[in-house]
């Protein structure tokens, strides 16, 4: 019985020290601000990429895309990485709730024909697959910069 409350044990601190290293390892803002049209996709299916043709044309200014996308990423708990609104391009983290694992969503939107030309790169720093998690997040972030009403879905 005493052997099995020290594997529980070693389990829990186990399971905080992941935890925390998750949470607090330092992320590479250079190697990790990329501009999404001009990303080769990892193998893994721990990522969403949508360019060009599959990236998303918005009757919107690149001004508005702006507001839209930092008012999605607030929504989602996101802090900035790098870049920034005004320059059109930038790169987000959004952390999981319990093991804090982080998750890279990099955005690049310029005007184009009268509109806006989003491209969106989101993808998990750790892991093989996400469950779908990143395709989720930007298909909800686009849909945010189209102007729609969405909410977090909890990533």
């Amino acid at each position: 019985m005493r052997i099995l409350l020290y594997i529980v044990i070693a389990i829990v601190v186990l399971a905080v020290a992941a935890a925390a290293y998750f949470r607090l390892a330092p992320l590479d803002a250079e190697a990790l601000h990329v501009d999404p049209a001009e990303v080769s996709p990892p193998a893994s299916p721990n990522h969403a990429l949508m360019v060009g043709t599959s990236g998303h044309f918005i009757q919107a200014t690149p001004e508005e895309i702006a507001t839209r996308i930092a008012a999605v990423a607030a929504a989602d708990g996101a802090t900035r990485l790098a870049g920034s609104p005004e320059e059109g391009h930038a790169t987000y983290v959004v952390r999981s709730r319990v093991m804090g694992f982080p998750d890279i969503i990099s955005l690049r939107w310029q005007a184009q024909d009268g509109g806006t030309q989003l491209d969106i790169f989101s993808r998990s720093v750790y892991g093989y697959s996400d469950l779908g998690v990143n395709t989720r997040r930007a298909h909800r972030w686009s849909q945010a910069a189209r102007g729609a009403t969405v909410f977090s879905d909890g990533d």
